[in-house]
């Protein structure tokens, strides 16, 4: 950061980036995500004050960390219910160097920031509650920013925020990465709420707009942070390598006015290299560090890897990726698996075999309502050449869709039919 730059501008571009590890460096203290955000929003407050007369120190993270944390200890030893650890800390202040641009100890920070990760996507949470402290704690994101990315009200995410710290607070949660028989629970409700951020900007699910980039953004980044912090979990190098290569194929999912674009549609040439590039290079630490048979995050990136692999839609695998949905559907059975496998199946057998599996989902209570069932068989019913009956399914996936690009594009495919 060059010491001449703006510091307003400096200030916030700083606070953003190092806002996860301030608030994990702090919680680390005082226990508790809720005050330690307070905190680091003292720590900012101190910034705003000092950095535009004395300038913008050579290490701006360093200084937040180091104000962030002296008001914690500050805290701790105004409280007599932690006059023990008030000792404890104060010695370790008093013995610490006294250059406040000392950086920190980054073992130290990434065990704090895992710690963060876990604490925000503990499963006392409800899964709404999870992905706002989550995209808030670790994200960033202010909380309009929050309720503009989920398309709720303000209010609402404001009081999800307030109501899960409260939660974590009553709950006694513990500000620690589990160990044993509960880190895998626990590490699955991490890699859930990474993965549904993602997927909410991916396809959005309700809205005018197909895609949200900065959701996308928000949870790869999140992805990238956690298979650093965890190089030996399969899954959590899984999740990353299918999210980078989803993401390769963003810019071409979408046409000039933000219309849909089917895979057998897109510009190929308009998926992103590098993120594919990265994607292979994540499945392939995941499979070198799998104990045993791929897990379900990492099956799913490698049927999206032979997507990338394909030079076009034709060339596409459908054998593999049919094969791969049958390991994910034996490894995690749920009907929405086995919808992408009848899809898989009707593109390596024909359209006759998917629609036997897309008929035995029929009266499935999970999909009561899924626009994709019925959309799904539109498509089958098209290609068998049963075009009134493919028109019916469309308008009835179109019925139900609740994106507004989306019930656009089903209602023209009911159209051509």
């Amino acid at each position: 950061m060059a010491s001449d730059e703006h510091p307003r501008q400096a200030i916030e571009t700083v606070f953003r980036m190092e806002t996860p590890r301030l608030i994990a460096g702090v919680a680390r203290i005082v226990r508790d995500v809720g005050i330690a955000e307070e905190l680091a929003q003292d720590a900012l407050v101190a910034a705003l004050e000092q950095w535009p007369e004395q300038g913008v120190p050579d290490n701006p993270g360093a200084w937040l960390m180091t104000a962030a944390k002296r008001r914690a200890i500050d805290l701790v030893r105004r409280r007599e219910r932690y006059a023990r650890k008030l000792a404890e800390v104060g010695r370790d202040l008093e013995s610490a160097p006294p250059h406040v641009d000392e950086p920190a100890d980054p073992d130290a920070i990434d065990d704090d920031l895992l710690r963060l990760v876990f604490t925000a996507c503990h499963p006392v949470l409800s899964a709404e509650a999870r992905v706002a402290l989550t995209l808030r704690l670790l994200g960033g994101l202010t909380t309009a920013e929050i309720a503009r990315a989920m398309l709720t009200p303000e209010p609402t995410v404001a009081q999800r925020i307030v109501r899960a710290k409260r939660t974590l607070a009553t709950k006694g949660v513990a500000f620690e990465v589990p160990y044993g028989p509960d880190r895998e629970d626990r590490l699955g409700s991490v890699l859930e709420v990474i993965y549904l951020i993602f997927n909410e900007g991916y396809a959005a699910t309700a809205g005018d707009d197909w895609l949200r980039p900065a959701l996308c953004e928000d949870a790869l980044r999140l992805a990238r942070v956690l298979a650093g912090l965890m190089p030996k979990e399969s899954e959590v190098h899984g999740l990353a390598a299918l999210l980078e290569l989803q993401a390769s194929r963003s810019a071409a999912r979408t046409g000039p006015a933000g219309e849909p674009v089917l895979l057998a549609d897109q510009s190929r040439a308009r998926w992103n290299q590098m993120l594919i590039r990265r994607g292979f290079a994540a499945l392939a630490r995941a499979q070198a560090v799998a104990a045993g048979a791929l897990g379900p995050y990492a099956l799913q990136a490698a049927i999206a890897a032979c997507h990338a692999h394909a030079h076009t839609y034709e060339e596409t695998d459908w054998q593999q990726i049919a094969a791969l949905y049958g390991l994910l559907a034996a490894r995690v059975p749920s009907p929405v698996v086995e919808l992408n496998r009848a899809v898989a199946v009707s593109r390596a057998e024909g359209p006759e075999a998917g629609l036997v599996l897309v008929d035995a989902l029929a009266d499935e209570p999970a999909l009561k309502g899924y626009h994709l069932l019925p959309s799904v068989r539109g498509d089958l019913l098209a290609r068998l050449g049963r075009s009134a009956e493919a028109r019916a399914e469309f308008e009835r996936a179109a019925s139900l869709a609740r994106n507004g690009r989306e019930r656009e594009l089903l209602l023209t495919r009911a159209a051509d039919c």
